[in-house]
């Protein structure tokens, strides 16, 4: 189960950049249901995940470099590239934000996503004041969505 809320970022935070972060290249084969390939750092995936806004099941698949190659032939729409930096959330160490810099069509487009243990941690987050306007259950910036499927 992936527990998450997004939001936009307008400045981030000082330092940033010298987190740790991933390149993330991804696409999408479907998005009723969404299946979706992704390339991170020199990893590959497939996939799958449930309807839902906030809290849904997602499942991950291995793939290989060749098998993720094939796949990115098929999919349709927009191929999303961006940076995700990991940054520490200060006050709670269980948590981590992931801090989305993207790339390409979507170059200035900054969100920020946290994952939750429960629904309840979830609604009870109080976002840093850096975070801008919370978009989790507008959908409008689900990646998937962003594909433009």
């Amino acid at each position: 189960m992936e527990i998450e809320r997004k939001f936009l970022v307008d400045t981030p935070p000082d330092g940033y950049e010298s987190c740790p972060f991933h390149e993330i290249e991804q696409a999408y084969l479907c998005t009723d249901p969404v299946v979706r390939i992704r390339k991170e750092d020199e990893s590959f995936y497939l996939t799958y995940k449930s309807k839902g806004l906030m809290a849904r099941e997602e499942y991950n698949l291995p793939l290989t470099k060749e098998s993720y190659s094939h796949l990115l032939k098929k999919a349709d729409g927009n191929i999303l590239t961006k940076r995700r930096y990991l940054l520490p959330l200060l006050g709670d160490s269980t948590l981590t934000v992931e801090l989305d810099i993207f790339d390409g069509k979507f170059k200035g487009l900054i969100l920020a996503e946290v994952e939750f243990p429960t629904t309840e941690a979830a609604n009870e987050f109080t976002p840093p004041p850096w975070f801008g306007k919370d978009v989790t259950l507008s959908g409008e910036y689900q990646n998937s969505r962003l594909s433009g499927l």
